[in-house]
């Protein structure tokens, strides 16, 4: 009778155990469920992480009063280590209506070809913009607009390169990165260089255009992320390498056509190359994504990830050193050089069909030409003749 007693009684405490347990997994289960669909039918709330958008100061504050009177090189001293013109978070919109002329007219100091220099000190860091570009005049235009008194406020000197892909076959951003980062350095001894996409503006001028001792990721913080990296791998958007990071690590993939794949790619470049990611603080690396469709010519690349799978391969065979390109145009516009450049297909580097002649009575010009040419030509007959009769 005792054992049978015995029995029950564990038998109960087993299964109000078991009942205790399943009421607290169905309640965690249940707080999780609601949660899940509250996340997907609330709108983002980002007031925690806005106050850069809520609160910023005009980007161009105190900018304006900045002389244009430069003194002598023999006296200029040296710019602050830090720069008492940042201020902090930026306010950030998009009015409608901006054109380049007011962008210009805002940043009367900046030259052509899009460089500036402090003008009452001698900078501390040389930095070059990299802008990987084709048909995106609108976004580009608003990047300008807070680009240049984002990048004074630092008091960097500074060179805005705007590398534009000619043709229509597909978009090669990391490509036109590779052109933009030879070209901008056969004009000048850049320090750091900047790759930067035409959507994105920065929100917090902390956020410094400046190279550290590794790669820096600089885009760490976008709006369209909820103000968070989404994986810590990431490396797009905006990123910042010396000369030497960019050499060690062969530079960047030239065969990443579309969308997606190449800043995974460069990623793990860093880390093959014996570097690694460093990021500032969340709360400066923050970045205003203008909304728009995916360009045309710019599909995601269904290759992507078997390209990735061979990164380890391939990234001493494809990159700076194996980069083909022709430069069609250089520009030095007042707000940025512009470089249009063919970058050929998959299949290699082809010449760009030749634009139909604009007037009809320019295709006769050629013709007078021929008859220069036989004149040229008998003369070194005559002599070679000559000096065979000699014997």
């Amino acid at each position: 009778m005792f054992s049978f007693q015995s029995k029950w009684r564990y038998f109960f405490m087993f299964l109000g155990v078991q009942l205790v347990v399943m009421a607290l997994l169905s309640r965690e289960g249940y707080q999780k469920r609601v949660n899940y669909f509250i996340r997907i039918f609330r709108k983002p709330d980002h007031t925690r992480n806005n106050t850069a958008v809520t609160a910023g100061v005009d980007v161009y504050a105190n900018l304006l009063n900045l002389s244009r009177v430069h003194p002598h090189k023999d006296d200029m001293p040296y710019c602050p280590k830090k720069s008492p013109l940042i201020a902090g978070p930026i306010h950030v919109s998009f009015p409608s209506g901006l054109t380049e002329a007011a962008v210009q007219k805002k940043n009367p100091l900046v030259v052509r070809g899009g460089r500036y220099r402090p003008p009452n000190c001698e900078a501390l860091h040389r930095t070059a913009i990299i802008i990987p570009h084709r048909r995106r005049e609108h976004h580009l235009k608003y990047l300008l607009y807070y680009l240049h008194p984002f990048l004074q406020r630092q008091q960097l000197n500074y060179g805005i390169y705007v590398i534009h892909q000619a043709g229509n076959y597909t978009f090669n951003r990391a490509k036109l990165m590779n052109v933009g980062f030879r070209e901008a350095m056969k004009e000048e001894d850049w320090g750091c260089l900047f790759f930067h996409d035409v959507d994105l503006i920065p929100e917090d001028d902390r956020n410094l255009y400046t190279c550290d001792s590794n790669p820096k990721h600089a885009a760490i913080a976008m709006d369209k992320f909820g103000y968070q990296l989404p994986y810590d791998a990431y490396f797009g958007g905006v990123s910042a390498l010396a000369p030497e990071h960019y050499l060690k690590m062969n530079g960047f993939p030239n065969n990443y056509w579309g969308w997606g794949g190449e800043d995974d790619d460069i990623g793990i470049r860093v880390s093959l190359a014996g570097m690694h990611i460093v990021r500032p603080p969340l709360r400066h690396g923050r970045y205003k994504m203008i909304k728009h469709k995916l360009d045309e010519g710019n599909d995601i690349n269904p290759k992507r990830f078997n390209m990735l799978a061979k990164t380890r391969q391939t990234w001493k065979q494809d990159g700076m050193n194996t980069v083909e390109y022709e430069i069609v145009s250089k520009d030095y516009l007042p707000l940025y050089t512009n470089i249009t450049v063919n970058i050929g297909t998959e299949k290699g580097l082809k010449p760009l069909p030749k634009p139909p002649p604009t007037h009809a009575k320019a295709l006769p010009s050629p013709a007078p030409k021929k008859p220069a040419k036989v004149p040229a030509v008998a003369p070194t007959k005559r002599k070679e003749s000559k000096k065979k009769s000699q014997p």
